[in-house]
């Protein structure tokens, strides 16, 4: 078997600027066809990169980033469930490769990285990407029938759930 070209590690100082342009482009390479061009259009690396350091320093261990030499090409990102209600106490926030890495394997590191497989956890996804939708079921998340209208979108969120009893 032979090694990844990538590596796998928690979110450093040093990342946060190539993170923000990933998460970026991810956005546009994901979701052109699903959010608004002006949305996508919208995004400012350094307001990104901001937001991302008050996140590491806050909370060290939450994000972590697939590398290739020190280029970020995909991240996931956990913390405890952001929901009024929430179903379970932790919450995939956020999960993106880019294209040019979709179905490497990148994606399946990532979520092993930041999840153990018995970690009940929820996650937000759009309603049109069966994709990704496809990808958390083979991580053992179901869809639990609750939708959302994203926070910056007129787009459909649906609700994955994974590791609850009964």
């Amino acid at each position: 078997m032979t090694q990844p070209v990538w590596r796998i590690a928690p979110l450093a100082a040093e990342h946060v600027h190539s993170l923000a342009e990933c998460h970026i482009t991810c956005w546009r390479e994901a979701y052109r066809n699903l959010v608004p061009d002006h949305v996508l259009n919208a995004f400012d690396v350094d307001r990104r990169a901001e937001q991302w350091e008050r996140i590491r320093v806050r909370n060290p261990s939450s994000t972590h980033v697939a590398l290739v030499d020190n280029a970020v090409i995909g991240f996931a990102c956990v913390s405890a469930s952001r929901d009024e209600s929430p179903v379970t106490p932790t919450e995939l926030n956020a999960l993106y490769v880019r294209a040019a890495w979709y179905g490497t394997g990148v994606a399946h590191d990532l979520i092993r990285a930041a999840l153990t497989p018995d970690t009940p956890c929820s996650l937000w996804v759009f309603e049109k990407n069966p994709r990704a939708q496809a990808f958390y079921r083979k991580h053992g998340f179901e869809l639990d029938g609750t939708t959302r209208v994203e926070a910056f979108t007129p787009s459909i969120e649906v609700r994955m759930v994974r590791g609850l009893d009964g």
